[in-house]
């Protein structure tokens, strides 16, 4: 994995400069399969297609996990990302509000997992390219 280029992907999605496709076109040449974000840990964990692994924390304001999971609240939060109508940062807000403790993004597979405090789960499957 070429862990100088997850860093840059990461302080740029963070600093609000990159869309979610352009992340995953660059995550993907870096040689990253998944990635998982951690909400209460404040921590990005990178899963290489060979096997590695690496984590970057994550640089923007902390804040509450809702305690109750809210699938509509993260749909709507996604379909504004997937819209361009907010960036990472706003989306990590929405995400925590709608009680969204972390998300598994399968890069390979096409799918993101975001995941409750309970044991909730929404399940996205990438736009079909256009």
């Amino acid at each position: 994995m070429d862990t100088t280029e997850i860093a840059a992907v990461m302080r740029e999605s963070q600093a609000g400069k990159l869309i979610f496709p352009a992340v995953v076109e660059r995550l993907l040449a870096a040689g990253v399969e998944s990635y998982f974000v951690d909400f209460a840990k404040a921590t990005e964990n990178f899963y290489g297609v060979e096997g590695g692994t690496y984590a970057e924390p994550m640089h923007l304001p902390g804040g509450p996990v809702a305690a109750d999971f809210s699938a509509a609240g993260i749909r709507e939060a996604i379909r504004a990302a997937q819209g361009d109508r907010i960036r990472y940062p706003e989306f990590v807000e929405r995400a925590r509000a709608a009680g969204v403790a972390g998300y598994w993004a399968y890069l390979t597979g096409r799918r993101v997992l975001y995941l409750g405090r309970k044991g909730e789960m929404h399940v996205e499957e990438f736009p079909a390219a256009a």
